[in-house]
């Protein structure tokens, strides 16, 4: 029976096959988060693609500690982001057609991502574009975003 491990040779080994295993698991866990990620999204522009500010909203946490950053203001609050997007985009032509692109999601642990990416608005006078810097949380909802940094 030589091809039957040993004791011995099973306590030397064990320890290098349950980190592949836990490792194993840890990438099927941050794969199935990025794919969650970026399924929220492709989500979000689906929604304003279709003028949908509200839909393009699900993608955010619905708390008051919610954050977005851009220029030199910081807008706390769902509901206030939600009134700034509205203001600031309320017709079809000022939406446009929205784009991410170069995403890259950083895993901070098995409930938080880091996302950096670009933006970019189609729209019939201009396109504007900028970069964006997101943190994802994985809420009861699923993943969300918490905070936005969007230059």
């Amino acid at each position: 029976m030589k091809n039957l491990l040993s004791f011995r040779d099973l306590a030397r080994w064990s320890p290098l096959l349950f980190a592949t295993i836990a490792l194993s698991g840890a990438n099927a866990v941050a794969a199935s988060s990025d794919a969650q990620i970026r399924a929220v999204m492709s989500a979000q522009v689906a929604a304003w693609n279709r003028g949908d500010i509200d839909g393009f909203m699900e993608g955010y946490a619905r708390s008051t500690a919610t954050e977005f950053v851009s220029g030199d203001k910081i807008t706390r609050g769902w509901q206030t982001v939600r009134d700034r997007y509205r203001k600031k985009y309320g017709t079809r032509e000022k939406m446009g057609t929205l784009t991410f692109s170069e995403i890259k999601i950083t895993p901070l642990g098995a409930d938080a991502a880091i996302v950096i990416g670009r933006w970019q608005l189609i729209r019939t006078s201009d396109k504007p574009h900028g970069i964006f810097t997101l943190l994802f949380r994985r809420l009861p909802t699923g993943w969300r975003i918490v905070h936005d940094h969007t230059s």
